[in-house]
């Protein structure tokens, strides 16, 4: 992959590198714990504790839906914390974004449940996770630039992957917290209170991201584009006018990460408990496993990034992730553990390289000047869509039966979808980590080669 001529300015030394890219991954971490936290809650608890009247399926598709809509909200906090981001700074923006996501979480851990207080907590929990939704917007493309503006541009894939390490941390997080409740909790136990404890914990994580990202400085690029005076009045209607297609190619490229840790992390669960006859912990301790794993590939699929180019390695995800979609499936309907545990090894593995090296990808295509809005904007709509995954793949199992390919079509789709997408990233110029928005290098070498 082309990468940016260096911008002229003395490199950080690496333990700053590192402390930054630490704050950067921190902060994500936080983001998808409190994600996965949500997750793993709307499968079993978020029904009946708040959506009780519903009955089953009505409960299970009201969760399924307090999920999507922070997803639905989320461009609009990405419009909103991406404006900030290129007009106040990195960092700031920061500051907010994560601030925002944990007081919420915290909040969640002190909703009354229906029969508590009707529905009076199913109201705040839906004007809470709007709230998530808002603040999520803006957190993934600023941690992103966080750590790409930092780092020297020739390793700059490299780093781009370290925020994507907040995943598997967030998911690791949540699920062990879930397994140790459940081996020391009854169930009615947990449906009582101890399903509070989760969100509380997002409080004491939020006091060590303000730390670590208050200790840092802004970065050299938006400090270069406020010197230059290339700061745009509204970075939001600047993308569009300038790179539409590259939002599109970018919007695509996300598909596949995300939309796959919706399937795989949410109905999934919800799958091999209700349909498949796997036990809770089971499917928890399935995910741990595939999370440490992730915690190990994502660094590798970087630095691969960083040798054959970022485009290449998602394509070569979304490729691998497509060949085994099927077979996949088709193996855990046979509902034993080491299938479940494959399953999500592999399962999570292959769509790990397209997020692994989603950030470098999209950090090529647009200029420092709007980069904030235009990477907030790209992931939050493929976020949209991905936040609807675990409802489609729901309301397709009730229409077939739960037939054991019905989630392998969602799957397939999204593959499809980002394959074509970097593919097409590949062929883009690649536009420099600072200086002139105008200039641009050579595309990149086309299709996923080894």
């Amino acid at each position: 992959m082309t990468t940016a001529t260096p911008v002229p300015t003395t490199p950080a030394d690496p333990p700053h590198i590192r402390r930054i890219a630490w704050a950067s991954m921190v902060g994500t971490s936080l983001e998808s714990f409190d994600f996965y936290v949500f997750a793993y809650f709307s499968a079993f608890f978020v029904g009946p504790l708040f959506f009780d009247p519903l009955g089953e399926f009505g409960g299970t598709l009201a969760a399924f839906s307090t999920i999507a809509l922070a997803f639905v909200v989320r461009p609009i906090g990405a419009a909103i914390f991406g404006h900030m981001g290129d007009r106040l700074g990195r960092r700031a923006t920061l500051l907010w974004t994560v601030g925002i996501m944990g007081v919420a979480t915290g909040l969640i851990g002190l909703l009354p449940t229906y029969a508590q207080a009707g529905w009076l907590g199913a109201v705040g929990l839906v004007l809470l996770r709007v709230v998530q939704g808002l603040s999520l917007g803006g957190e993934w493309g600023g941690s992103i630039l966080l750590a790409t503006e930092h780092s020297n541009p020739v390793k700059r894939a490299f780093y781009a992957a370290i925020p994507q390490l907040g995943s598997p941390v967030g998911s690791i997080l949540s699920a062990a917290l879930f397994i140790i409740m459940t081996l020391v909790l009854p169930a009615e136990e947990i449906a009582a209170w101890g399903w509070r404890i989760p969100f509380l914990l997002a409080i004491p994580l939020l006091l060590v991201s303000l730390y670590l990202r208050w200790s840092i400085d802004e970065t050299p690029v938006f400090k270069e584009v406020v010197a230059e005076g290339r700061r745009d009045r509204v970075p939001f209607a600047t993308m569009f006018q300038k790179r539409p297609v590259a939002i599109l190619i970018a919007i695509g490229a996300a598909m596949l990460g995300i939309g796959s840790y919706s399937l795989m992390n949410t109905y999934t669960i919800n799958y091999g408990a209700a349909e498949l006859g796997f036990s809770f912990q089971d499917l928890l301790i399935a995910t741990t496993i595939g999370g440490l794993l992730q915690l190990v590939t994502i660094p590798l699929f970087g630095a691969w990034a960083n040798r054959i180019g970022s485009a290449r390695v998602v394509a070569w995800g979304a490729l691998g992730t497509l060949l085994i979609t099927f077979p996949m499936y088709f193996l855990l309907q046979f509902a034993t553990f080491p299938i479940l545990v494959g399953t999500m090894i592999i399962g999570g593995i292959l769509p790990t390289m397209s997020w692994a090296a989603l950030g470098g990808l999209m950090n090529d295509l647009f200029p420092d000047h709007f980069r904030y809005s235009a990477l907030s904007v790209s992931y939050a709509i493929a976020a949209t869509v991905g936040g609807f995954v675990p409802l489609v793949t729901v309301a397709l199992g009730e229409a077939t039966g739960y037939v054991w390919w019905h989630p392998g079509i969602v799957l397939a789709v999204l593959s499809a979808v980002t394959l074509v997408a970097a593919w097409a990233a590949a062929r883009m110029p690649v536009v420099p980590e600072s200086g002139d928005p105008e200039q641009q290098l050579e595309p990149q070498a086309a299709g996923p080669t080894a």
